[in-house]
C-alpha cells in the first residue's frame, strides 16, 4: 500500500523498516540525512505531479512510501489481551484514525471494527500518525460472535450511550471491552443488546455529545 505525508511516512520508515518496499521523495531534504542513508537504495526521486498523481490529491508533504498491505490481526490473538475497543458501524477514517491514536497513547490493547466490510487502511494509518502500524486491529464479520467468545474469557463489555451510568462512577473489570457507536446511528440495537453496562461521560454543560474520537480517549484514559 501507498502512505503519505511526513508523519506517518517518518514513522514507517523508522519503526517498521522490514514492510517497507520503496521511497518516493519529492521534496528536497525532507528525510533526514540517517534516514536517507538507511533507504538509499530504496529511494525514487519523483516530479510535484507523479506525487500528486500517487497521493490522489492529497497532501504528501513531499514524502510518499510503498510498503506491505496492512496485517489484520487474528481474533485469538486478540483473546489473549486485556483491555479492546470496538468501533460499531464508524466508517470515517478521520474519526477511527484518532481512535487508534488515542488507543495505542493511553493503553487500549487492540480495536475491532464491526459494522463494515472493509476499511482504507492506508489512509487511517495517515490520520492516527502511524499509531495503526502499532495496534493489534481486525475488522470482525460478526462481532455478536466475537462478544459470545470473549464473555466465556471473562471480558465484560461496556457500552458508550448518551444516558448510561457515569464513567467516573464505574469499576471496570480487569478483562473489559469499550464498545463505541457512530456519531449519527450510535450503537446497533443487536450491539446494545449484548452489553454488560452502558456508560457515558458526565457533562459540565447541556450539551448533546462530544465528537466520537474526543469521547473515545476520555474513556480509554478512564478505562486505560
Amino acid at each position: 500500500m501507498i502512505i503519505y505525508g511526513k508523519q506517518v511516512c517518518l514513522h514507517a520508515l523508522e519503526h517498521h523498516a522490514e514492510k517497507i518496499k520503496t521511497v518516493y521523495v519529492a521534496k528536497k531534504n525532507i528525510l533526514p540525512k540517517e534516514l536517507f542513508h538507511q533507504y538509499h537504495d530504496n529511494i525514487k526521486f519523483l516530479e510535484e505531479k507523479w506525487a500528486q498523481s500517487m497521493s490522489k490529491g492529497g497532501n504528501h508533504q513531499g514524502l510518499l512510501v510503498e510498503m506491505d498491505d496492512f496485517e489484520e490481526a487474528d481474533f485469538s490473538t486478540l483473546k489473549k489481551m486485556s483491555f479492546i475497543v470496538v468501533l460499531d458501524g464508524l466508517t470515517d477514517v478521520g474519526n477511527i484514525g484518532a481512535i487508534v491514536r488515542s488507543a495505542y497513547a493511553l493503553g487500549a490493547d487492540a480495536i475491532i471494527a464491526s459494522g463494515v466490510r472493509q476499511l482504507n487502511f492506508a489512509a487511517i494509518s495517515r490520520t492516527s500518525s502511524g499509531a495503526l502500524f502499532d495496534m493489534p486491529f481486525m475488522v470482525s464479520a460478526n462481532v455478536l460472535d466475537n462478544f459470545h467468545e470473549l464473555g466465556q474469557l471473562g471480558f465484560k463489555s461496556y457500552g458508550a450511550v448518551m444516558h448510561g451510568e457515569n464513567i467516573n462512577d464505574v469499576e471496570f473489570a480487569q478483562k473489559r471491552i469499550l464498545v463505541l457507536g457512530s456519531e449519527g446511528k450510535g450503537l446497533s440495537k443487536k450491539v446494545e443488546a449484548k452489553l454488560n453496562q452502558k456508560v457515558s461521560i458526565g457533562m459540565k454543560h447541556d450539551f448533546d455529545s462530544l465528537n466520537v474520537s474526543a469521547a473515545a480517549a476520555i474513556l480509554i484514559h478512564r478505562m486505560g
